[in-house]
């Protein structure tokens, strides 16, 4: 599948997954020193392959006759910085909640390991700015995933799959401490009990096999 490809499917189910609304969301995909990036304009479900621009590390265009992405500098940034060959950026309703409300998501489910602990909250920026770039550069340091003060939520992977499902896992445990603040406090996981999480990870336990 093209990189373009990757993006019309991923798109798809972007919106189908209520993860984004109108024209609002990117994605972009990397490989060598070319990126393919979402359109700015065209909502995510109506994308076809010859719509998706492609521009070079630096943010040339290479290809296409729509304008890439506004976000496509924040897209950019986090290549420049990290080992990402995939960046979806979202307005998802939890994630957009808590970007609005708070400086970080705590680890409320040992999962949030898989994005690397604690969700940053980046401080806000006007859209498609270096100084938004620059932010969400920040707070993804040492992480998947990051949320974007009164605006949405970010996540990288090797591939768009990758980060396409990371931004699902973000949605959810967004959506986990919202609600879970409807009932009461939210139990927060201590480093120790993340740390006995990681332990458990690298060491399984191993078995028995029954013997006849």
């Amino acid at each position: 599948m093209s990189l373009r490809e990757q993006l019309c499917e991923y798109g798809q189910r972007a919106v189908e997954q209520g993860l984004v609304i109108g024209t609002s969301g990117n994605l972009s995909v990397r490989q060598g020193e070319l990126v393919a990036v979402t359109p700015s304009g065209v909502a995510l479900d109506r994308l076809t392959p010859e719509m998706c621009p492609i521009v070079d590390i630096e943010g040339y265009l290479v290809e296409g006759d729509l304008q890439p992405s506004s976000e496509t500098p924040m897209h950019l940034a986090v290549y420049e910085t990290t080992g990402a060959q995939a960046v979806v950026h979202t307005h998802s309703v939890f994630g957009t909640v808590v970007a609005s409300t708070m400086t970080e998501l705590p680890p409320v489910h040992y999962n949030a390991l898989l994005l690397g602990g604690v969700v940053r909250v980046a401080e806000y920026a006007t859209y498609g700015t270096p100084e938004l770039a620059a932010n969400v550069r920040a707070a993804l340091d040492g992480k998947q995933a990051a949320l974007m003060a009164n605006h949405g939520g970010v996540t990288i992977g090797a591939t768009l799959e990758q980060a396409f499902e990371a931004t699902r896992l973000l949605e959810w445990l967004c959506e986990v401490y919202v609600r879970g603040l409807s009932v009461g406090k939210p139990t927060i996981l201590t480093d120790e009990q993340l740390a006995a999480v990681i332990d458990r990870s690298l060491n399984p336990p191993a078995f028995p096999r029954r013997t006849t």
